[in-house]
């Protein structure tokens, strides 16, 4: 996958089309991550002791990994990724819109 944990994303369709947040959760076997602030799910738990109350609690879900784009941190814009190999022989991401290194 081409999108790992930590990078800026902006989703490009669904429901929060033009949000972005921060990857949080990668799951690369789903081809789905899990985006701060997007695609907000509410559970509704259930009271596990006598006199508890049950509550709702609200959490990011996952979406498709085709659904998020990545943004360039050089030109704050969406892009689509390439990788180049260096002079030492590592494989690193780069941005198709600046050419630059991620």
């Amino acid at each position: 996958m081409r999108i790992k944990k930590g990078d800026t994303v902006v989703v490009i369709a669904g429901k929060d089309r033009g949000k972005r947040g921060t990857v949080t959760r990668v799951l690369p076997r789903e081809e789905r991550v899990v985006v701060e602030g997007v695609n907000i799910i509410t559970k509704h738990v259930k009271p596990r002791q006598h006199g508890q109350s049950g509550e709702r609690v609200q959490f990011p879900g996952a979406i498709h990994v085709s659904n998020v784009q990545l943004v360039c941190p050089h030109t704050d814009a969406p892009t689509r990724i390439g990788y180049k190999v260096t002079d030492g022989g590592q494989k690193v991401r780069i941005s198709k819109r600046s050419g630059k290194e991620i």
